[in-house]
């Protein structure tokens, strides 16, 4: 019934004015006119009273002039590029790794000029580069096809550059986390280069990737997972854009994302040791993308004794939720970040898919899922 309900509501003419309005770039506007609104209505409300309170007469109806006025710079500036023009950021080469991950941001609203060649050329490299087979974790191929174009995106404002990351159009999960890891890994070069990125999944409209791709993809073998906004972030950006920035800006603390035991009962002491030594690893994991921001990525440490010690041997990595896709990618992410983190440290090791015999947790609960670990490495 559920289902039923769902589908009736998004063949709704509600819905779909939603989506022409989200597509079209209009409905950020919209909604900050939409505040406007009730601001004005409050006001009137006030007015009617007829001793015209502060609270319910002056206040609102100077706030509706504030966002009435931001609602036309915003429209003016932002949505038909009435702005002075914007410099190419500087390049991030003198920040380390740990430094470099926590300083990359979801970039809303992008300038309106190309990469340079210079960048694409770097870019482009580095693209090649992760795609590789001996990169990835899977057997199967995963690809990044570049297109500059002003694909259906929302909530992005201005961006004309993207990555469309495809894997095989059958289901294969390794192959949804290698989109996640890989994508991760050119993020984070692309960071470093100075240039913005904005992961997009649900947001993106499929028909105008596929339009866009043309012959460069096979609906019958392929399959967008997802799509990567790259360009030069602008600093004029919509009002409803840097609140909902604002909103998302928060994770879950690392005592529910990292745990010492396998029914996630025991948070992991990440300041003492022997897990104290893999230091802002756990922090660039706890500040990974994921869609709509819902970190569906657990972590478990596993401990045994070597040399007469207790020593972590892996970490167990586990998606939260049943997401097919969006899960898969996140976790790709955290690996991508785990990983960096791990070399720039110098703690070796690799990925590895352990059957529940290996790791020695036979009858564990189906979520959080387990996807793999990383294998530690003692010299």
């Amino acid at each position: 019934m559920t289902l039923e309900i769902q589908k009736s509501f998004e063949n709704s003419p509600l819905w779909k004015l939603k989506v022409r309005l989200q597509y079209s770039g209009w409905l950020q506007y919209i909604i900050h006119a939409i505040w406007v609104l009730i601001m004005v209505m409050i006001a009137g409300a006030g007015w009617l009273i007829g001793y015209w309170p502060v609270l319910l007469f002056w206040m609102p109806l100077g706030i509706a002039a504030f966002l009435g006025i931001a609602l036309v710079g915003n429209v003016l500036i932002v949505k038909y590029g009435w702005h002075p023009a914007e410099g190419i950021p500087a390049s991030k080469t003198d920040m380390d790794a740990f430094d470099l991950m926590r300083d990359r941001h979801s970039c809303r609203s992008f300038q309106s000029q190309n990469l340079t060649s210079e960048h694409h050329a770097k870019l482009m490299e580095a693209v090649q580069f992760h795609s590789q087979q001996n990169q990835l974790l899977g057997q199967k191929p995963v690809r990044f096809e570049y297109i500059c174009a002003p694909l259906t995106v929302w909530p992005v404002v201005g961006a004309s550059q993207f990555l469309v990351a495809i894997a095989p159009h059958e289901y294969n999960r390794l192959s949804i986390i290698d989109v996640g890891r890989s994508l991760q890994k050119i993020v984070n070069h692309a960071t470093k280069m100075g240039l913005a990125t904005c992961w997009i999944g649900p947001g993106a409209d499929q028909k105008s990737i596929i339009e866009h791709l043309g012959n460069r993809i096979d609906p019958i073998k392929d399959h967008v997972i997802c799509v990567c906004a790259i360009g030069y972030e602008s600093m004029f950006k919509p009002l409803f854009i840097r609140l909902m920035q604002k909103l998302q800006h928060r994770r879950l603390p690392l005592s529910q994302l990292f745990f010492s035991d396998p029914l996630f009962k025991i948070p992991l002491d990440t300041k003492s040791e022997p897990y104290s030594n893999y230091g802002r690893c756990y922090e660039v994991c706890q500040w990974s993308p994921s869609s709509y921001n819902s970190q569906t990525t657990r972590c478990v440490a596993v401990t045994d004794q070597i040399e007469d010690q207790d020593k972590p041997i892996r970490f167990d990595f586990f998606a939260a939720t049943t997401s097919r896709y969006y899960a898969a990618v996140a976790l790709g992410i955290w690996c991508a970040n785990w990983e960096t983190g791990c070399k720039a440290l110098n703690k070796h090791g690799h990925f590895a898919i352990l059957s529940p015999k290996e790791r020695g947790f036979d009858g564990v609960s189906d979520l959080p899922r387990y996807d793999l670990s990383w294998v530690i490495e003692y010299a």
